[in-house]
Formats: C-alpha cells, sequence, structure tokens
C-alpha cells in the first residue's frame, strides 16, 4: 500500500518525462521508443555454457545506450528499470517461437558487494524482479555471488574480459537449482563472458540449462 502511494505521490509532484524528447508521462515516450527498433527476430547465439540468449536491442543503438547510462550511473535512475524491462517483454511478444518457460526461474547476474553498495541496487537483479512480476515465474536471489571485485568490463578487450571474470562466481543454496531451468538476467551482453562464467558456475552446480536474457547484444 505505501509503495503504491509513494509512486502515486512521485507522479503528482515530480512527473516521468521521455529522456529523450521531454514528453511527460513516462522515461520512454512510444514514439521514441519506436526508435530503438525493437528485434522480433531470434537466432542462437554461440556463448559458452549458455543454452540460449534473448535480447531486444543493439548495444550500439545511440538512444539506448542514453537510457542505460540514466540507469547505471549517477544519479542513478532506479525508476528505469520497468521501462527497459518493458523493451525486453516486447522483444518476447514479437517472437515467432515464444521462450518456454515451465520449470524455469530467473537469477540476476551478481554485483561485487562494494559496487553494491556505491549504486545501492543491481541493476540486473531489477529488471529481473520486473521480469518476474510479468511472467510470473520465481526469482531466485543469494544463490549466486561475486567472490572477487574486479574491474569494469567496459574498460578491458575481450582476452582481457575473460581473465577479469574468470572463475569469480560462487554457487550457494545448490538445491534450488538442480535440474532447473535458468533465466539469467544481465543488462547487456557483449563480448558475453560474463554470462559465460556465470552459466558455468550454474550448470556444475546442476542446473539444467542457462538461457541469457539481456537488454542488448555488443
Amino acid at each position: 500500500m505505501w509503495i503504491k502511494l509513494k509512486t502515486f505521490l512521485l507522479d503528482v509532484f515530480f512527473p516521468k518525462s521521455c529522456l529523450n524528447c521531454g514528453w511527460e508521462g513516462d522515461y520512454l515516450c512510444q514514439d521514441c521508443q519506436g526508435m530503438l527498433a525493437l528485434s522480433g527476430f531470434h537466432e542462437k547465439p554461440s556463448v559458452p555454457h549458455l543454452e540460449d540468449l534473448y535480447f531486444p536491442l543493439s548495444y550500439q543503438n545511440p538512444l539506448f545506450k542514453t537510457l542505460l547510462h540514466q540507469f547505471k550511473y549517477e544519479p542513478f535512475l532506479r525508476e528505469l528499470s520497468r521501462t527497459l524491462t518493458d523493451l525486453i517483454i516486447a522483444h518476447f511478444q514479437l517472437l515467432d517461437n515464444q521462450i518456454k518457460l515451465q520449470d524455469a526461474v530467473l537469477l540476476a547476474v551478481p554485483l561485487h558487494k562494494k559496487r553494491l553498495k556505491w549504486r545501492g541496487f543491481n541493476q540486473a537483479e531489477e529488471i529481473a524482479r520486473e521480469l518476474s512480476r510479468f511472467l510470473n515465474i520465481p526469482l531466485l536471489q543469494g544463490c549466486l555471488s561475486r567472490t572477487k571485485e574486479t574491474r569494469p568490463q567496459v574498460e578491458l578487450n575481450e582476452e582481457e574480459r575473460k581473465e577479469n571474470v574468470k572463475g569469480i562466481f560462487e554457487v550457494t543454496n545448490k538445491e534450488l537449482l538442480k535440474d532447473k531451468k535458468i533465466l539469467l538476467v544481465d543488462d547487456v551482453c557483449t563480448t558475453g563472458t560474463t554470462l559465460s562464467e556465470c552459466a558455468k558456475a550454474l550448470r556444475e552446480a546442476g542446473a539444467r540449462e542457462v538461457i541469457g536474457v539481456t537488454l542488448a547484444r555488443g
């Protein structure tokens, strides 16, 4: 009840406006969403340890980069998670072959505790939480952790990225993962090394299959 009231008051006194054109009502108006050119196609990409990968956008889209920057960097527009998740949902709805969700659970790529403290939230988990509500499948928390603080992947080349995240993910509560289909959520997939390392740890812990879900592919 309090969350709904808080949201209502924020909308009244601090109304949302489109981050691209300024239209009042949402962080991304329908006209500007059309500029994103959401994909309704799907080809199975090759990312080690992932059974499949779904993403609605190219990372090169300049409007998407603006939205992502507002979401991930100061002053951290956390509420943007709903708008961004809607892009993934629209992608799912556009697909000819719908993703099968029987026995599926959601899991977010974790942040290191220092990074989480700095940002105040895990952007991948915010997206996964919104997906959980829409798809009506569970979001698992506390099953995957990042054991080492690493350099941001965006600063590194492909080989450096592989070394940067090698062996840094640890699985707990393995019984929750056994024989499960896991939708592994992150904000973007560039080289796929982070998703691959997470998926490797999850498969070794007993997951039946791991499917990546991101906003964009580099």
